[in-house]
Order: structure tokens, then sequence, then C-alpha cells
């Protein structure tokens, strides 16, 4: 049964054809024809109620209104750089330091090592990516993310990371493999010192058997919790491999929550040299990890608590409506992730859908958002305490303790515009989430337009994640452009 029309790219030669997504037996496929490579069907989703439930959560955004290039006649996704057609701002975006890396990991998202070039941007060029990043409107990117390669690999991170924040950016990230900062024990202290809000360290798994440096992650989480720095653990989820170590994965993180505010799951996107046979045995969707986690977690974390990233908007459009001003709006793809909550008590994890309606929820923030919008001060303040009551309506009595703690901090936070109040929220809240980035055999140009989260380059373009990572618009160009010299390593 065909759901919808999209386009797609030819796994073998990269050439965009029509595509087509479509449900059979209950699983959802993107099927394209090449004229020269024939037909290929690749896995989108593995349950077609979950896609349907998510697609109701679809919100189109309108995008950045200055450009960094327009569309040329070979159309998307050649002429990245943002164009017209992306319907998106940047929520989070990454900015690649370096191409080195301090492991060899059999299976690299970046492909770093293998390049055979040294790829590292000037101190100059990453404050001008990062200033490029702060002149795009109509909302200036709030978020920065310095990746690779290993980024710790650079002496000079600290002050990267103090130019970042002189610039606006008020969350900046490590992405990491942890090994510095489980060495050197002052070494996360110059870094917070500096302005970094949060280290996201790659971590696969709870054994030795899925994750062989997971002596140094527990030195690395110490070190970040004597000197009070957040982490999120990111474990690449291979089928076959990991997967099975998905809940584990949480409750670790829940044991550990003094300092791991999250786990970010991320599916194996296959960005290097992987075979069909490889797509069919690893591949693995949000759905089948969301049940995986339901599995694990003895049902604690149901696959029905998860629900898309546009899923708050209304959030985003009650902030617009009370200050008048633009907001960051996550209009990503309704089918790129999940994401879910749960607050860790002394009675174990309470998932936040076991405190809220969270359909009836963001109807009352919808609702509370468009009287906002009708305008008036007197209104403001009434249209909040009603609708602060009309979200208490929304709370699950079965957890009246927790529930009442949490609509407090959503009141103060509304009403009072305390934000402080959410310092607690935050540090008893552990997000769980799952980004499946898109590979070669899986590529939707729809989603490319809808992308959040994009690429920084040192030639003064933003690029979408999913194309700078698998689509004809790719880093090794970016790092071939602007290598250095052949590795002596």
């Amino acid at each position: 049964m065909l759901i919808k029309k999209t386009r797609s790219l030819c796994p073998t030669c990269g050439r965009v054809l029509d595509a087509e997504i479509v449900e059979e037996e209950g699983k959802v496929w993107l099927v394209r024809t090449c004229p020269e490579h024939g037909t290929y069907r690749g896995l989108y989703w593995s349950d077609a109620e979950m896609y349907r439930r998510f697609d109701a959560y679809e919100r189109v955004g309108k995008g950045v209104s200055n450009h960094q290039t327009t569309t040329s006649p070979t159309g998307c996704p050649y002429d990245c750089g943002i164009c017209e057609n992306h319907r998106s701002t940047t929520l989070l975006a990454n900015i690649d330091l370096t191409n080195r890396c301090n492991l060899n990991c059999d299976f690299c998202f970046a492909n770093a090592r293998a390049c055979g070039f040294v790829y590292e941007p000037t101190f100059d060029q990453i404050a001008g990516m990062l200033r490029m990043l702060r002149e795009e409107r109509p909302t200036p990117t709030p978020a920065v993310q310095f990746s690779g390669g290993e980024p710790t690999i650079r002496d000079d991170l600290p002050e990267i990371i103090k130019k970042a924040k002189e610039l606006g950016m008020s969350q900046v990230q490590v992405a990491t493999n942890g090994i510095r900062i489980a060495r050197e024990p002052d070494y996360i202290a110059q870094l917070k010192e500096a302005g970094l809000s949060t280290v996201y360290l790659h971590f696969d798994g709870i054994t030795q058997e899925t994750n062989t440096k997971l002596a140094s992650d527990q030195r690395a989480i110490e070190n970040c919790e004597k000197i009070g720095m957040g982490v999120v653990l990111v474990p690449t989820i291979i089928k076959g491999r990991n997967d099975h170590e998905a809940g584990a994965i949480i409750k670790y993180a829940a044991e550990h929550i003094k300092t791991i505010r999250g786990v970010n799951f991320q599916p194996v996107a296959f960005t290097g040299a992987a075979s069909e046979d490889d797509v069919r045995k690893e591949r693995i969707t949000i759905p089948e990890l969301a049940e995986r986690i339901e599995e694990q977690t003895d049902g604690v974390i149901k696959k029905d608590y998860f629900y898309p990233v546009p899923c708050i908007v209304p959030i985003c459009d009650l902030v617009e409506a009370y200050t008048g001003k633009p907001q960051i709006s996550f209009t990503t793809h309704q089918h790129c992730g999940a994401a879910t909550y749960v607050f860790v008590t002394e009675d174990g994890m309470v998932p936040i859908n076991k405190m809220v309606d969270v359909d009836a929820f963001f109807e009352s923030v919808e609702k509370m958002a468009a009287k906002l919008a009708k305008g008036g001060s007197l209104n403001k303040y009434v249209t909040l305490v009603e609708g602060v009551k009309d979200l208490y309506t929304s709370t699950r009595k079965a957890e009246q303790k927790n529930t009442t703690k949490f609509m407090k901090l959503i009141g103060q936070t509304l009403i009072m515009q305390n934000f402080e109040a959410l310092r607690e929220f935050h540090w008893n809240a552990l997000f769980i989430g799952t980004m499946h980035f898109m590979d070669r055999y899986n590529y939707d140009l729809c989603r490319v337009e809808r992308c959040c989260i994009h690429y920084a380059t040192p030639d003064g373009r933003i690029i979408p994640f999913c194309t700078y990572n698998s689509g004809p618009v790719h880093r090794e160009q970016v790092w071939k452009a602007f290598a250095q010299h052949p590795k002596d390593e």
C-alpha cells in the first residue's frame, strides 16, 4: 500500500530518484528504481502503526530567511548549503575540529582514520563558522557540538569552547570517546571553566563484549561527576551486537543520575563500505529499539511512551506567543527520532507518561499558545493561570506525589518565569532518545529538507547532518578541500 511519494538516492551510484514509501505486512519500506542499477527496497520503519502515530505530529517549519545557497538545476541534495527548500532552522550545529583520533574502532561513523590526510580547521576558521551560525535568521543557532575525529586531541579545545560561549552559544557540547577525560582528571575541569555544557560520551554497552573501553568510560564519568559536569551517553546500536543491552544502558544511566542526564541512542547508519548483507543483518529501526527498551526494562519504559521530536512544537509556540520573539522550533521530520523522559526517584524510574497524559498535556499547551497570541498583558497572566490549572487535569493520580512536584515546576516556570526551577527538573529527569540518521539505503529527501541538526563548514555552508555524512555533499569532500597534509601517524 502506497503511503506517500518522496525522492531518494540510488544506493549504488547516488543518483536522485523518485521513490515511494509503502506499507507491506506491517512494515514500511522505501522503494526506488535506478535505470542503471535496478530496484532497491530499503527498510524504513519496522512498525507501520507506530509510523502512522508519529505522522500525526508532523510540523513543517518556515526555514531560515538568510540562505547560504540557492537551488541549482541539480537540485536537492546537491545544492546543500542551506537553500530556500530547507524547512527548518539549525537547532544543533556540529563542527568537526579534526579527523585525527586516538582510537581505531571497527565501526566509525566519520571513517576518521581511513582518510590518509589531516583535516583540522584553524581557530579563526572555527570562529568564522560559529559567527555564521549565530547570524542565522530568524533565530540564531543556540547550540553547538564539537566533533571529529576526536575533538579532545586539539590542545586549543578550551579556547574554542570559550569562543563559542562568547559568541552567544547557550549550549556547548563535545562529542568524545572520553579517553582524555578519563586519563587526565583535571582536564574536564578546564573544559567546564571554559564554558562546556555537556559531554556526549560514546558508550556502546555495559560489558566488555559490547564496550571495549568500558573501564575508561567509567573513569571519565567519575571525573565528570566530581566537578558537576553533565554527561549524555551515546550508544551506536547495531542489531546482533549490542541491542540486547539497551535497557541495561538506561539502568546504568539511572544509577548515575547525578551526572548522566540522558541516553541518546543512535541506530547504526551504514555510512562506510557496508554490503547489502550487512544492512539486512544489522539494521535496527526506531520501533525495534523501542521494543528492546520495553522488554529490557521489564515494561517500565513502554514503546508507546516514545514521541517524535516535533511533538514539542506547541511548547515552542507557547513561549513565542508569551515573549513575542521568534523561538527555535523543533520542526524536524517526525520519523527522524523519538524521545521520552523518566524521573529517577527513591522508588526507581518513573516515566513521565505515568505522571502526565502527554497527549492531553500538549493539547492544553496548544490552547494556551492560541489564547496568548490574542495579546494583552492581563490576558497573558490570566491565560497562564488558567492554563496551568488545565495542565493539572492531564496529570495521573497514580503518581500524585511526583506529579505535584512536576506541576509545581511548570507553574514556577510559566507563571513566575523562574527558570532556575528547571534545574531541579533536569537534575532528576533522565532523557531517553533515539535519532536514526540516514544512509544511502534509507535516504529520504523529505527528511533532509526538514533536518534540524546541521554541520557548519569552513567554506561558509550549513549542511544537513545526513547529507554531510551519507549524501552527495559529504564530509570527506569538505575534509579534502581543507586538508593540511598527509597523515604521519
